[in-house]
């Protein structure tokens, strides 16, 4: 395994550590990894760790960093010198510890989705350029357990590995103005789910009627980095019950 890693500023207030280069669940161990180490011991002015697939971004306040150096650190000419010198203690020590590699246990999140029709307006596209019948690619879809590397593009949006290489296509050549919240979409060797209405280009092949973003609850994203997530295939009837419950309860 690559105990390397490169560094470098993102403005004033953030330092990034690059731990990788692909897009693999042995890298994706060392990005949690380097965040629990970092979360579990906070320094003063750190705001918070943005995992990606194979970096973490490293949010702080300058203002609370330079007020709080140590005699140690009084020599440094600039906030990201500091912060560099007490992140590199943390993940130095962290990389010479093979065993901290380890997986943790992380959540299995069960989604609910309901295929093709209007739902999924791509599934027969997707279908046809796998070489596939359309309960082929659901079954494929839904047979599998994914690994949410990263949330990005937009509030809640996961990034998910772990798809059959089967189910690989390319992005519609036109993106969509708008997809409807909750849905599932794949592009190249991943899928995702859209957690608002936004624009995107991704083949849609189902929907959920979770509501994987809320921005009232305490933890706003229903899905974390590290997470693991399994697709359950439901009915028309059964969208439009759960998506009743839901707006019953709200």
């Amino acid at each position: 395994m690559n105990k390397t890693y490169d560094v470098s500023p993102m403005g004033d207030s953030c330092i990034l550590f690059r731990l990788g280069e692909g897009i693999d669940e042995c890298t994706h161990r060392l990005v949690m990894a380097a965040v629990g180490r970092i979360e579990a011991d906070r320094f003063a002015g750190y705001v918070e760790c943005v995992p990606a697939f194979a970096s973490v971004a490293v949010y702080y306040e300058p203002a609370a960093v330079w007020r709080s150096r140590t005699p140690e650190e009084f020599a440094c000419r600039s906030v990201y010198e500091i912060v560099l010198g007490r992140l590199t203690k943390l993940l130095d020590g962290l990389l010479q510890d093979a065993e901290r590699f380890s997986d943790s246990p992380g959540r299995i999140v069960t989604i609910p989705v309901c295929y093709g029709g209007s739902f999924g307006p791509d599934l027969e596209h997707v279908a046809n350029h796998c070489g596939l019948s359309p309960q082929q690619i659901i079954d494929l879809h839904s047979g599998g357990l994914y690994l949410v590397h990263m949330i990005g593009f937009a509030p809640g949006f996961p990034y998910l590995g772990g798809m059959p290489r089967q189910l690989a296509v390319p992005r519609r050549e036109t993106p969509r103005a708008v997809i409807p919240a909750g849905s599932v979409g794949i592009a190249g060797a991943q899928t995702g789910v859209y957690p608002l209405a936004t624009p995107g280009g991704w083949q849609l092949i189902g929907r959920t009627p979770v509501e994987l973003f809320r921005p009232d609850a305490d933890m706003p994203s229903l899905l974390q980095a590290g997470d693991r997530v399994r697709f359950q295939p439901i009915t028309a009837d059964e969208f439009d019950n759960w998506k009743a419950g839901e707006e019953g309860t709200a």
